[in-house]
């Protein structure tokens, strides 16, 4: 007979950890694509793309939302256990 593991549910917060790591990888390439025509000698990008390079930033206070809000759970969760 076939053991089945056990899934565990995703742990608070994780989703954002997630999320914002999306997000900052999505901003490095914008930001990549951004500085490219500085050493190509090309046509700047248009202006909007120094918006989404600042996805970087968003992705990293995202994803540090998401394990504050991790450490908290863990935390509440350990206090809980040793009462």
């Amino acid at each position: 007979m076939r053991e089945e593991t056990p899934t565990n549910p995703p742990a608070a917060g994780e989703w954002l950890i997630r999320a914002g790591a999306v997000v900052f990888f999505v901003g490095a390439v914008a930001t990549l694509v951004t500085i490219a025509p500085l050493f190509l000698g090309t046509k700047p990008f248009p202006t909007y793309m120094f918006g989404l390079s600042m996805l970087m930033g968003v992705g990293f206070l995202l994803a540090g939302i998401g394990l504050l809000r991790s450490i908290a759970a863990s935390r509440r969760q350990a206090r809980g256990d040793s009462r």
